[in-house]
């Protein structure tokens, strides 16, 4: 007897050839039985869509039936044939079915009805299979594959810059300690302080929190450059937008001034979401109606102006404005939640360091349209961005959307060999330490530029998810390290 190969529902579904022989293999999500009929509703992750099987008792009995519960795996054989019924175009008629993998109902924890995702992060291993996770991750797998198409399409090239480190991308000091040393007894040096020479690297090295610098290096030879790769923060923060290990994009542009990093990217971001609504138009469509009927359980004041596709759209369609820090602190100056001391971190002048409350009101309130805001004081950002005349700003860049806040970080690197060392000593970072870093304005600097984007905040924002622990499969964060 010929085996009949294997075909996914999503495919089934789109095309399936009404009359013809097929197998599907899945996962029920549920059954009910009535006196001659069973139904039951498969899915194999495809898509978010079930087809629907139905059995003749006369032709399957019942008894073969038992084993078919909600989680169980099975494979069906059948006739694919026009739905009697309504919310479905087609359904297969089986002809057997075999069960592959028996889920006991009484300890199978996914039954249908609607989870909490607190209680779903507490099984992530099988959360992948409920409407909502298996929804995120195929958005997250088309996010991950337009990231580097967009990129392709435009020549760049794409760099594996390293885990393990031994810099300090952004100076913030909260990194992953990487070593090989017995932690009970670490060897030490005569001032009584690790000796890190009898490390694996002979150094002490860490997980990395950016590919920037190394980016940097590859952009001064190959022009145009991106990395997408896992960066780690030692942050002890359980908000619901911070994770311990988290994957970025950065590209990094030689001949680039800030003006050109801004147009980039505005594009990279709407070829993005263009891609979400072009091709995960099921996924986003159920999980806009999730928003929509989360939000209606939350008080007035704080469920969303726009739906999740309506935000989308908005970035789509509307031109990103740009401003300074200068004019926005001026904005937040005179805002009604400042002078009525609703903000929680109020404005006072020029200086302050924005917070989530204050990007998310220049968005979503003043401009209502997705804003990047360039030129900061040069005391609140990092050493490597490229100071101006006035003395007091440097060319950075923060792009800032609704629901968010900041998506994307980015500056004109400070190309200048004597102004960069300069600024490196006013913050003590070492010089020696980065000898290979200024090598790049030693040999042949140019003017050049970069950014970067929180894969998982993007994934936030088009999702529509409202903690980032659920767009990513498996969440890192403090004390947490499960599955």
């Amino acid at each position: 007897m010929r085996k009949e190969k294997r075909i996914r529902i999503k495919e089934l579904l789109e095309s399936g050839q009404i009359g013809s022989d097929i197998q599907v293999k899945g996962w029920v999500r549920t059954k009910r039985v009535s006196k001659n009929v069973a139904f039951i509703a498969l899915n194999d992750g495809s898509t978010i869509n079930n087809i629907q099987i139905v059995v003749d008792i006369n032709v399957i009995p019942e008894e073969k039936l038992e084993k078919v519960t909600t989680g169980a795996s099975l494979s069906v054989c059948g006739k694919l044939i026009e739905s009697q019924g309504k919310g479905q175009r087609v359904e297969i008629e089986a002809t057997d079915i075999v069960v592959l993998g028996e889920a006991h109902p009484d300890k199978y924890p996914l039954q249908p009805k609607r989870h909490s995702l607190e209680f779903l992060r507490e099984i992530a291993h099988l959360r992948f299979r409920t409407n909502t996770f298996g929804a995120v991750s195929r958005i997250r797998h088309a996010m991950i594959f337009a990231v580097h198409n967009f990129f392709n399409e435009k020549g760049f090239v794409n760099i594996h810059t390293p885990i393990i480190t031994s810099s300090d991308a952004e100076g913030a000091g909260e990194m992953f300690h990487v070593s090989t040393l017995d932690m009970n007894e670490p060897p030490r040096a005569e001032d009584g302080s690790v000796d890190y020479s009898a490390d694996f690297f002979g150094k002490k090295t860490n997980l990395t929190v950016s590919g920037q610098l190394e980016g940097e290096l590859a952009a001064t030879a190959l022009s145009d450059i991106y990395t997408f790769g896992p960066t780690f923060r030692a942050e002890n923060s359980n908000t619901s937008r911070h994770l311990a290990e988290f994957w970025m994009i950065e590209p990094e542009m030689a001949f680039y001034d800030l003006d050109d990093n801004m147009d980039l990217a505005e594009e990279f971001l709407k070829y993005l979401v263009k891609y979400a609504l072009d091709n995960c138009k099921e996924d986003i469509e159920f999980l806009n109606k999730r928003a929509i009927d989360e939000d209606k359980t939350k008080p007035q004041n704080e469920r969303s102006e726009l739906t999740l596709i309506e935000r989308l759209n908005m970035v789509l369609t509307e031109d990103f404005v740009r401003l300074t820090y200068t004019e926005a602190i001026e904005v937040l100056k005179r805002s009604k939640p400042n002078q009525k001391k609703k903000f929680k971190y109020l404005i006072d002048g020029w200086g302050a360091d924005l917070q989530s409350e204050h990007e998310r009101f220049l968005v979503e309130k003043h401009y209502k349209k997705p804003v990047i805001l360039v030129d900061y004081p040069r005391d609140i950002k990092a050493f490597y961005m490229r100071q101006n005349d006035d003395g007091k700003t440097v060319r950075a860049m923060d792009i800032l959307f609704p629901g968010i806040g900041e998506i994307v970080g980015g500056s004109q690197r400070e190309e200048r060999l004597d102004m960069l060392t300069k600024r490196m000593e006013e913050m003590d970072i070492p010089a020696e330490e980065m000898s290979w870093y200024l090598d790049t304005r030693r040999f042949g600097t140019v003017e050049h530029a970069g950014f970067g984007l929180g894969f998982e905040r993007l994934m936030l924002f088009v999702t529509g998810m409202g903690n980032i622990r659920d767009v990513i499969p498996f969440p890192r964060t403090p004390k947490n390290a499960e599955f």
